[in-house]
């Protein structure tokens, strides 16, 4: 056990002191006229980019999913990187305006502010208009959106659970890890209508999902069964990582930014805690390649075994956002990062697919792998324009 731990300890100061330089590829002009193409060949109605095939050619779903969100708040994710670095031929944003097309995309999202069939996943949908909000904070459209589905994800909310319930396909009140990255939403619309008990739910929710979902080493179960009527945890299982007591990494990364969100709107030290914890438990167990796997339990043999590059671009997104909150870990959290991202880009960053990247995993238990993922290439836009903000990459 000593000699494991220490060859562990010397894995792991290898990784993060290693001379970690910026791939390039994260400001290549490839990447928006990826976006753009997809863009293009939007149908009509609009549906959106999903998951890619295994060759690479992107799966367009209906807006009534929980991926649909991503797709224009990528186009908003380029505005913003324009207005901070300008558009020009080497960059590739001069091909189009990405605030119309992030504009256009929104517009098919609207009618799921009434119904729709994501569950707790409005936060994913409601991405790109609170980007409208940061663009146009007088935009009263994208303050609606943002109310309202806010009240969708507080009508899931169970006081005797103290979560909102996730999904609606068990007779369990079933909660997963990933239901903390749609807190923010709960903030925001508290912002706008001075409502606290959205900023009740949302802390509620995350102490609770602290208490239940996170392991003592740090590794963090998928979903939690709760009895609805008592709110005693039934069972901790898993619905895409390899087994119920496995770590699925982009659950994880899911964790590391929902308990980031959560400091950054209360200040509370314990989230931050939490947060730390989840991403160090990441760092300890990234294989010698440095390439994140689906699952860091999932079997070595076959080899190879497979990636997610999309929790590694949301992994890394929110190291960077640990380098900013923790400065006396800053170059510990920008090496992981930048060590992380150059890995799965010099594996997964394929010009000739329709996604930036491949090597995505979006459910191995149901046989769904080796794709690109919409979500995955949103993170890869979203860790590059951090680098830019953290002074590690220029314009």
């Amino acid at each position: 056990m000593l000699i494991s731990w220490f060859f562990f300890a010397v894995h792991l100061a290898s990784f993060l002191s290693a001379a970690a330089s910026v791939p390039s590829e994260l400001y290549s002009p490839i990447v928006p006229r990826k976006l753009l193409a997809a863009y293009e060949k939007t149908p009509n109605p609009i549906q959106y980019p999903h998951l890619t095939t295994t060759n690479g050619v992107w799966q367009y779903i209906s807006a009534d999913a929980w991926t649909s969100g991503f797709f224009p708040a990528t186009m908003y994710a380029l505005e913003e990187r324009k207005r901070m670095c300008g558009a020009s031929k080497s960059n590739g944003l001069d091909i189009a305006d990405w605030l119309s097309l992030g504009r256009a995309l929104t517009s098919g999202l609207s009618a799921l502010e009434v119904r729709n069939n994501v569950g707790h996943d409005v936060g994913f949908l409601s991405f790109p208009f609170a980007y409208e909000l940061q663009m146009n904070p007088g935009n009263q459209t994208a303050k609606d959106g943002i109310n309202n589905f806010a009240k969708l994800l507080a009508a899931r909310f169970s006081p005797v659970v103290g979560c909102t319930r996730s999904w609606d396909r068990s007779a369990y009140f079933q909660v997963i890890i990933d239901n903390m990255m749609n807190l923010e939403l709960l903030f925001s619309s508290a912002d706008l209508t001075n409502n606290q008990t959205l900023r009740n739910i949302a802390i509620s929710h995350a102490d609770t999902t602290r208490k239940n979902h996170i392991r003592a080493n740090g590794g963090t179960w998928h979903v939690i069964n709760y009895n609805g009527t008592t709110g005693q945890v039934n069972s901790k299982v898993t619905h895409q990582g390899y087994s119920n007591d496995s770590t699925w990494t982009r659950g994880q990364s899911w964790g590391i930014n929902g308990y980031l969100d959560m400091y950054d709107r209360t200040m509370d030290q314990t989230y931050l805690d939490t947060s730390l914890k989840l991403a160090n438990y990441f760092l300890s167990r990234m294989p010698s390649d440095g390439i994140v796997p689906w699952d860091f339990d999932a079997p070595t043999t076959p080899s190879p075994r497979p990636a997610d590059s999309s929790a590694a671009t949301i992994a890394s997104y929110g190291f960077l956002r640990l380098a900013t909150a923790v400065p006396a870990e800053k170059d510990k959290w920008q090496n992981a990062a930048l060590n992380t991202l150059s890995k799965i880009i010099d594996l997964a960053f394929n010009p000739s697919w329709g996604s930036v990247l491949s090597n995505g995993t979006a459910n191995w238990p149901a046989g769904s792998m080796m794709t690109g993922t919409v979500y995955g290439d949103y993170y890869f836009v979203k860790a590059g324009t951090e680098l830019i903000k953290q002074g590690l990459a220029h314009c």
